[in-house]
């Protein structure tokens, strides 16, 4: 009694021949030319097409803006800002730069050294004294600026990394030392001074 589905339709579709009637599809035809005069993919196909030539001649004129105005600065102004930031953009290395131990080191020996100066007295008495050490002090520094100088543009290396550690240390030694001196001129002053005490 199990009969298969396909061979039943199968028989069917042989038997039975569908033909569609003479002028079907010329009716067809003209009803759809009625309804739709222009075929859809036609129009969406005119619209698209003048959206793209739209769309490209933005693009063209914004380019050409970008690239032939743009080159013109008329503000002397914003052409000197330029320069300006050109040379700042060049990336300068510090000691500090290389290595986090270094960043250390150097972060260490300014401390101390901008320490040392906050905490300097100076008067009329002390003033020939500093100003000899600041004389030996700017030589450090114009010094350690140079050494900075070949740093960037050498690169690192251990004889100019270890030139930098030891100048800042002899900047240290240096104030350290000054206020040495200013303490025992201060002492002594102090010693020379009679006393009223009684």
């Amino acid at each position: 009694m199990a009969q298969d589905l396909r061979e039943i339709f199968e028989k069917d579709r042989k038997s039975e021949k569908f033909a569609i009637k003479k002028g079907h599809e010329s009716r067809f035809m003209s009803r759809l030319e009625q309804e739709l005069p222009e075929t859809p993919s036609e129009k969406g196909s005119s619209t698209f097409f003048r959206w793209q030539i739209a769309a490209s001649l933005i693009v063209l004129v914004g380019l050409g803006i970008y690239f032939f105005a743009g080159d013109k600065d008329t503000d002397p102004v914003d052409n000197n800002f330029k320069n300006v930031n050109a040379t700042e953009t060049k990336r300068v290395i510090s000691l500090g730069d290389l290595s986090p131990d270094l960043k250390k080191i150097e972060s260490y020996y300014v401390t101390n050294i901008n320490l040392q100066l906050s905490d300097l007295e100076f008067n009329a008495d002390n003033k020939a004294l500093v100003d000899g050490y600041m004389v030996q002090l700017a030589e450090l520094d114009a010094e350690y600026n140079r050494l900075n100088t070949e740093l960037n543009e050498i690169g690192p290396n251990d004889d100019t990394i270890s030139a930098l550690i030891t100048n800042l240390q002899l900047r240290l030694q240096l104030l350290q030392k000054l206020k040495t001196k200013l303490n025992q001129l201060k002492s002594s002053k102090n010693g020379q001074k009679p006393s009223n005490i009684v």
